[in-house]
């Protein structure tokens, strides 16, 4: 089965109609057994690579191809998928804090004099304080350019300069760290890349995979400092840096998992959601002047325990830090994909926002933008969560 005249477009297409259904409902329809080996990664989801093959040859030939037409593996699927610029990987990820302390240790910095350069650490310990705290996991340029400029000069090597476009422009090639709202490909991180970066001004931050386990797990957070200050730092990063990003002194060998409870509830709301989908109570009606589709309360409760009582936009801006009489947090649970169009009724495509957030996706000129940001949003922080609930499975 000649499966080349299959389109990039394609494959996004059965990737979105994979996030409508679910993975497992998804395979299903299409008649697909789980992937043995090959994943497609994308967004910081994983796909049954098979599947979403078969499913996008729809685009050529007008139907999907079943399991028994052509073959998987690296050199059919694989090949394809990469070819078309997605990530295929070989067998389930690694757990999450296995993951980063791997990404950390393979950081890969200048030599100074002094030692090794000690940009991107900085960096990434000022991101890891951020995402401890709540806040924003995507800052524009402008921003984190004023904050991360003293930090550069202060904690640095002695004779570097402090130029914080140079270490996130090379973090942003790592899978740590991404850029957001620029156009074209991003640069190199040597030569003068400050024009590129102020001309887009881009939005940057920890990947959300690594942002929600940073945000979770007091553990991970020290078991990162541990790894950035034996390599970085002469054995330790110093304490002052890490009052400075608002990072509490930690010792990864006396960490303390925090989240338990609520990655473990995290995964039982959803379990109760995907449940009642495999019931059909996601096609059920509601009917006052005109049906309506009946929204999931498990579903709400999950996207609200996850959001952490914070804006889950990773460009907002607001963060009202005033609460409800009820000591709840002022967020409003939202469709990505319209709930009265039939959007699925699932964490993986509902977000929680502050008002002025809802608003702008609601009715602001942006809106579009807005929408797929936060859909792809939705979606990399739930694959997190079941991550990290996963993770909680094995290590018990």
């Amino acid at each position: 089965m000649d499966l080349s005249p299959i389109t990039r477009e394609a494959v996004l297409d059965a990737i979105a109609e994979c996030d409508r259904l679910g993975r497992e409902r998804f395979r299903e329809e299409y008649g697909f057994d789980p992937a043995r080996r090959y994943l497609l990664h994308y967004n910081g989801a994983y796909y049954d690579s098979t599947a979403i093959v078969g499913v996008a040859y729809r685009s050529v030939a007008g139907r999907p191809l079943s399991a028994r037409e052509f073959s998987g593996g690296h050199e059919t699927v694989g090949r394809l998928l990469s070819r078309l610029g997605f990530e295929v990987i070989s067998d389930e990820p690694p757990p999450p804090l296995s993951r980063l302390i791997a990404q950390l240790r393979g950081l890969r910095v200048a030599s100074t004099a002094d030692g090794p350069a000690r940009h991107q650490p900085i960096v990434l310990l000022w991101a890891l304080g951020r995402a401890a705290n709540r806040n924003p996991r995507l800052v524009s340029w402008t921003d984190a350019h004023a904050e991360l400029r003293g930090l550069l000069r202060e904690y640095g090597q002695p004779r570097s300069r402090p130029r914080p476009e140079f270490p996130i422009l090379a973090l942003a090639h790592t899978d740590l760290w991404e850029l957001r709202g620029h156009a074209g490909p991003i640069p190199a991180a040597h030569g003068e890349p400050l024009s590129w970066m102020e001309e887009h001004d881009p939005h940057g931050g920890l990947l959300p995979w690594a942002y929600e386990l940073a945000a979770s797990s007091e553990e991970a957070r020290g078991e990162a400092i541990a790894e950035l200050g034996h390599r970085f730092f002469d054995g330790a990063v110093p304490q002052a840096l890490l009052k400075d990003v608002g990072l509490q002194p930690v010792h990864s060998d006396h960490g303390t998992r925090h989240g338990h409870s609520d990655l473990e509830a995290y995964q039982r709301l959803c379990h109760n959601v995907e449940a009642a989908e495999a019931r059909g109570d996601h096609n059920r009606t509601s009917r006052t002047t005109s049906e309506t589709p009946v929204r999931s309360s498990s579903a709400v409760k999950a996207v609200l325990l996850r959001s952490l009582g914070r804006c889950e936009n990773p460009v907002c801006v607001g963060q009202p830090d005033d609460v409800t009489d009820q000591g709840e947090p002022i967020l409003e649970v939202d469709h990505v994909e319209d709930r009265a169009n039939w959007g699925r009724d699932h964490p993986i495509q509902m977000i929680a926002l502050c008002p002025n957030c809802h608003a702008i996706k609601t009715r602001g000129q942006t809106r579009e933008q807005l929408r797929e940001l936060l859909l792809t949003e939705a979606r990399s922080r739930h694959t997190a969560w079941e991550a990290l609930a996963r993770s909680l499975v094995n290590l018990g």
